[in-house]
């Protein structure tokens, strides 16, 4: 970078606005105080082409000023937070536009660029932990090889924001297929018909063009929507993500991971455990996550039945046909990843049993998550306690006739060696050094013969830890 102006100026599109306008405001960010840039995702950039100069990153992505023909715009959207509906919108969230990349397109957006109006009594602020939190835990989701957005830059500013206390603020450039969500289908469908349908056409053309041509669009992106999001859960759970704020508004159409609030990563593994100061009930506890994303999906399926058959009967009848195979479909995912988190190469009889006997043990045991397949894929017993130890003679009985050499790959790409542990976060998230420390460590998850060990250390005690949302 360099502080010369460049020629290679961001030329974004607009797409979302040919959108009915219900579904935006246009509003242009509100100016920070003293810009500087805090980090910037120069291999992101260099992918998505984005050549600026220093000076054109510090004005463009902190708001302070607006890139050349462009029409930056906050959504409007609704959602189910903890299973209660609500109408909402960006109330600290504003899209400069989409940049083009191998025909797809992607959301260029700022986080913390001020009020919109659907900010209702918030400061349209964001502060520089809460950032730093999303920019590492999305990049390291990135590296863990899980659909994710993406964040660009943080721009630190001298503007101070409340929360718990004064803290520094910061603006978020985040990178996403798009910023369509569940909720913004609910809100659509209130709406009226019309926009509902140019909704779905919208997204079809964006997301999924193969199913324009279907003879019920609707229920295909239903259909498709769902096998994603299982996929995506799937995934979560092969490396002990907890989302922490599943509601449906934070549940994108695109299948990829959206919105790094009071999320965290498992250490004890605990199909309950819960880090979010916002979850008392347990909504979205680790072992829960499947079924909120079929709670939400039915809300997506409610919200579409006006489109999937003009008949409300048979609408339903369609929908819950989906979505009755959802159980199936999860189901089989699940035991397929955790198969290769074991290397159980080929499928017998027991190995369900297999599995699930070894998660009651590390809950028994209160066993690291991601330590313990750690050293079963390099050939290590992590186990101390005779039931425990019994286990793993099964274990190794039932791949023993396997090839050695492909089932230590298959476990291996499967299981991290690193996940973003808790305790470092909140290091990193605090202190520079740390943070550009533990980013470097969490560029090659699954590593395994390179370690930090430092990094691989769970915390002595997490009695009291808790996440928040930030805002």
């Amino acid at each position: 970078m360099s502080n010369k102006g460049s020629n290679n100026l961001l030329e974004l599109d607009k797409t979302y606005l040919t959108l009915d306008e219900i579904f935006y405001s246009l509003q242009v960010p509100q100016p920070v105080k003293e810009p500087s840039i805090f980090c910037y995702n120069k291999e992101l950039a260099k992918k998505l082409n984005i050549g600026l100069s220093e000076n054109e990153i510090i004005d463009y992505f902190s708001g302070n000023k607006i890139i050349p023909n462009t029409k930056p715009f906050a959504q409007a959207y609704a959602g189910h937070q903890f299973g209660y509906f609500t109408i909402l919108g960006d109330g600290r969230a504003i899209i400069l536009g989409e940049i083009r990349f191998k025909d797809k397109l992607y959301d260029i957006q700022l986080k913390g660029s001020g009020r919109t109006p659907y900010s209702r009594g918030g400061d349209g602020r964001a502060t520089l932990p809460t950032m730093l939190r999303e920019y590492l835990i999305s990049e390291a989701m990135h590296n863990l090889k899980i659909p994710t957005t993406r964040s660009l830059c943080i721009i630190e500013t001298k503007d101070k924001v409340y929360r718990q206390t004064e803290q520094s603020g910061a603006v978020l450039t985040r990178i996403a297929q798009s910023h369509i969500r569940i909720g913004t289908f609910e809100y659509a469908s209130l709406m009226g018909i019309k926009q509902l349908k140019q909704l779905l056409n919208y997204t079809i053309e964006r997301h999924y063009p193969e199913l324009k041509n279907d003879n019920n669009p609707a229920k295909a992106l239903l259909k498709k929507v769902m096998d994603k999001q299982i996929k995506l859960i799937v995934e979560w759970l092969r490396v002990g993500f907890i989302h922490g704020v599943m509601n449906t508004d934070n549940t994108s159409i695109s299948g990829e991971t959206i919105d790094y609030g009071p999320c965290a990563f498992m250490n004890s593994y605990d199909e309950k455990k819960v880090y979010s100061s916002i979850d008392a009930q347990g909504r979205y506890s680790f072992g829960n996550q499947a079924n909120i994303i079929k709670w939400n999906i039915v809300k997506l399926a409610e919200a579409l039945l006006s489109l999937i058959c003009e008949n409300e009967e048979e609408s339903i009848k369609i929908a819950e046909e989906i979505i009755s195979g959802f159980n199936e479909k999860y189901q089989n995912a699940y035991i397929t990843m955790m198969s290769k988190k074991l290397g159980l190469l080929s499928k017998k009889e027991g190995d369900l049993q297999l599995i699930n006997e070894l998660l009651t043990l590390m809950r028994k045991y209160k066993r690291d998550y991601t330590n313990t397949f750690f050293k079963l894929s390099n050939n290590e017993n992590p186990f101390t306690e005779v039931e425990e130890r019994d286990w793993f003679i099964r274990w190794k009985e039932r791949i023993e006739k396997q090839d050695q050499i492909k089932t230590e790959k298959v476990m291996q790409n499967t299981n991290p060696a690193l996940i973003p542990r808790n305790h470092h976060v909140e290091k990193a998230i605090r202190d520079k050094t740390e943070f550009e420390s533990l980013l470097q460590a969490l560029k090659n998850p699954y590593d395994h013969e390179n370690v930090n060990k430092e990094f691989q250390k769970p915390p002595e005690s997490e009695i009291g830890y808790k996440t928040y949302c930030g805002t």
